[in-house]
This record gives C-alpha cells, structure tokens and sequence, in this order.
C-alpha cells in the first residue's frame, strides 16, 4: 500500500511540473483574453531609456516593466521613418507591400490626398472582431481625411493629432494649426504641444476606468520625443533633466506609463493587462546630439540597425517571465497576428500579411524567431536584409540626399550582429556562401515586393482622396 501511495504521488508531481514546465500547458492557463495596451514613441532611440543602457535619462517606470516582463534586444521597425513603421504596426505588412513606403514623401505631411487605404485590415479593426473596445491617445500619421483617420479605420475612440508635432503653418503651404481632436472634432488649434503627454496621459487612464468591465485595446503613440528640434513637455518634466528638451520629454514619457500602471493596478486589471512598449524608429541624427541608438550603429530614417532596431519591453504579470531577455529576431508587423492568436480571432485569408505570430517569443525562454528573412526598405528601395545573425547591406546606388547630394555608390558589406551590433567588422570577403543566401533572399524580395525601378507583383495601393481639405476648428 505504502509503495503504491508513493507511485501516486510520484505520477501526481510529475503531471503537475510538466504542466508548469511546458509552454503549450501555460498557454492553456490563459483562459481569460488580457486587455492591450500598445505604448508607441516617436523617434526615440534604442538606448534613450535606463533599460537599454542610457545613464542621461531617468526612466523608474520603464525599469520596474523591464524588471517584471522581458525585454526584446532584436525588435525591429519596419521602416526608419514614421508613417511606414506605423502603418506596418497597423496592417502587419511591410509597408512596401501596401504602397506606404513613399507618398508625399518621405511621410504623409498635411492635407494629403493620401493615407493608409480603407480596404486594409488594421489591429484595431481585428481587436473590434474580437468584441474589445478600442481607442488610441496621441499621434496617427496614417493620412487625415476622412477615410483616413482612426474612426474609420476601426477605433471607436480618437484622442490625439493626426500627423507629426513639427507639421506647422509654412510658408508656401496649405497646412493648417497642428490640430487636437477627439474624434472628427477639433477641440484645440493649435494646440499646446507642451501640454500634450499630460493632456493625452489623463484621458487615456479616464477610458481604462470607463472600459474596466470590458476587454479593451488601447493605443498610445506618443507624441514625443518627436520631429522638431526642441521636444515639448509640461512644466513638471521642463529643465528637469540631465540631456535637454530631449530628456526632458522622455522623462515624461516615462511618467505617463506609470500613471497608466498605477490605473489598472487602482481598478484591479493590472494581471489581465498585456502591455508593449517599443518606438517606431531610431533616434534622428541632430547637431548637438540629442538622442542615442547606442550601442548600434547609425540613426533614424536610415536602414542602419540604429535607424530600424528599437527598443521594446512587454509585460503580463504571471505569463511573462520577469527579468527576462528574448534575443530573437521580431517585428512590429507581428503584433497583428500575435494578438489575432491571443484571442482566438481569424485573420483574413484572401490577402498576405507579412508579420508572424510571436507568442512563442512571449512565453518561451527557448524560442525561436519565425523569420527565414527580414527586409530593410527606404522608400522604394530594398537596401539590405537580415538572416539570422548576419546582416547583409546590398551593393546599391544610393539615392541623392538633400538639395546638393548626389547619388552614391554603395558596395555591399556583411556584419554578424550578435558579434558586431556596432556594424564595424564587414566580413563579406570571408562568407561568400552566407552572402549569395542572402542575395538569394533579397532576390525573393524584390520580385513580391519590389525594389526601386521595379514593381512588386504583390502590392496593394494606398488610399487616395481627391479635393483634400485642412483639419480646421469649426
């Protein structure tokens, strides 16, 4: 009797360590589908934050997530500049693949007869079938009219400006007051970009509560550190801190996480709250240096791992594991997929989504990235692309930059990234056979998606609207 109560017991422990152990059984523990919320920084750079290494600014907040969630050290952008990257966070897709790469420019500036095309299936709109409330406070970029902005493109609520801080009155242009909206309403013109964290900060934490009793999904693109060449921030964060106007708004940034923390901690949905913290791109080249992307190599608005890596940090108490690294390969067209699996949602079968479910990554230390290959585009052009370790910057005719520039050749260069992040140590002489993978790769790239002089065989359209007309205050 003796021995068979031991062999009962044995069995028992065993079921029960296996269940601990096993990711796909802590999966099964998620019976409950977590609330989102999706923290998105403009232009800031990988190592702007105490968590990545920045000793300038003072992030206690962002400490205390990385402390008890895990940190993602090779999460990508999808592009070095904002209105791309935030349509891949949108859509899932490189923004090559939805003609966002390249519309009035570089960006969708103001008054633009172009946007994100309404036919596109967005997070949000994924979120709503899923039957969750869905908002976003802060910056949109995705094109302002009408059919453009975030009412139509599945937000029940809209609080925030509908393109970059910078996008003023100028001379020569149509362009209006920086707007505040609510909705389709204009609430303030030009509205106080000083006030604009405390403002956006206060309203979002007013949802949480009004939505507490449902499943809810919650945007916040930030507005800062942003475009211009002196940040904004309120009075309390203003000559506050050791780096300037930069730190200043970074430090706010970091406040308004804590304010969203300390809401869902208040009203008991702090262990049901999935939250991502990342930045749409690397911190811009300024003269005196403002941002860092160190240790990696380059700046924003390029395809250098400075311009496209960014920092992230997610946490869900008791499913993510606290003080955890994932070194893995990921990208911000993941999330659309991953939180489609989070809640069991389908996702449309009858076009392509670039971005993989990253569960896995969440949830499993020993995991690995589901990319065979990630993209580096500017504009129209591939100009690199990553397998594995290895980073191969192609051999290239670089487009002239500015009014003087002139186009510039670029031969090709091979970098290990785990090694080398700096990108110093070009070892493409030495691994031929790594480089013609790669090219083979890149080759896979340019015929579905497209290279510049040559259109993809894969691509959607943006949306177009004729007669565009200013956001004004009524």
């Amino acid at each position: 009797m003796r021995l068979k109560q031991l062999f009962i017991l044995s069995i028992t422990f065993c079921c029960f360590a296996g269940f601990y152990m096993n990711p796909l059984a802590a999966k099964q523990k998620r019976t409950t589908r977590p609330n989102i919320i999706f923290i998105f920084c403009d232009n800031l750079g990988y190592g702007d934050i105490e968590p990545f290494g920045s000793t300038l600014h003072r992030t206690p907040h962002l400490n205390r997530m990385a402390k008890e969630g895990r940190k993602f050290t090779h999460c990508y952008s999808a592009s070095g500049v904002c209105t791309p990257s935030r349509a891949a966070l949108m859509t899932g897709c490189y923004p090559r693949r939805i003609s966002m790469t390249m519309t009035d420019g570089w960006v969708l500036r103001p008054v633009s007869q172009f946007g994100l095309h309404p036919q596109e299936f967005t997070v949000a709109e994924m979120m709503k079938k899923a039957g969750y409330a869905t908002s976003i406070f802060g910056k949109w970029h995705l094109g302002d009219q009408p059919e453009f902005l975030p009412n139509a493109q599945g937000f029940d609520h809209f609080m925030g400006i509908p393109y970059s801080d910078d996008m003023t009155p100028r001379e020569g242009t149509n362009w209006p007051d920086l707007p505040l909206m609510v909705n389709d309403q204009v609430i303030e013109a030009p509205c106080d970009r000083d006030m604009l964290a405390q403002k956006l900060t206060e309203a979002a934490c007013e949802w949480i509560v009004d939505n507490k009793d449902e499943p809810f999904f919650l945007y916040f693109p930030q507005c800062m550190p942003g475009s211009t060449r002196t940040p904004f921030a309120s009075e309390p964060f203003r000559g506050k801190s050791k780096n300037g106007p930069w730190g200043d708004s970074i430090e706010e940034i970091d406040w308004s996480l804590g304010e969203m923390v300390r809401t869902l901690e208040e009203n008991g949905l702090r262990e049901n709250t999935l939250i991502v913290w990342t930045s749409d791109n690397g911190a811009p080249r300024r003269n005196p240096v403002q941002g860092t992307n160190k240790p990696l190599a380059g700046w924003g608005y390029t395809t250098s791992e400075g311009g496209m890596r960014v920092p992230c940090i997610m946490s869900w108490p008791g499913q993510i594991a606290a003080g955890s690294v994932c070194p893995e390969l990921c990208t911000m067209m993941d999330f659309l997929p991953t939180f489609a699996a989070m809640t069991n949602t389908p996702l449309p079968t009858e076009r392509i989504i670039d971005g993989q479910n990253i569960e896995p990554l969440l949830f499993d230390k020993k995991a690995s990235t589901p990319y065979e290959a990630f993209y580096y585009y500017q504009k129209f052009q591939l100009q690199a692309v990553r397998s594995g370790p290895w980073k191969l910057n192609l051999d290239i005719t670089l487009a002239a930059q500015g009014k003087n520039g002139k186009p510039r050749k670029r031969p090709a260069s091979l970098f290990h990234l785990v090694d080398d992040p700096f990108e110093t140590k070009n070892v493409v002489a030495d691994h031929p056979e790594i480089v013609a993978r790669l090219e083979k790769l890149a080759e896979k790239a340019r015929r579905t998606l497209g290279d510049a002089n040559r259109e993809g065989t894969e691509i959607r359209p943006h949306g177009i609207h004729k007669n565009p007309k200013p956001i004004l205050k009524q």
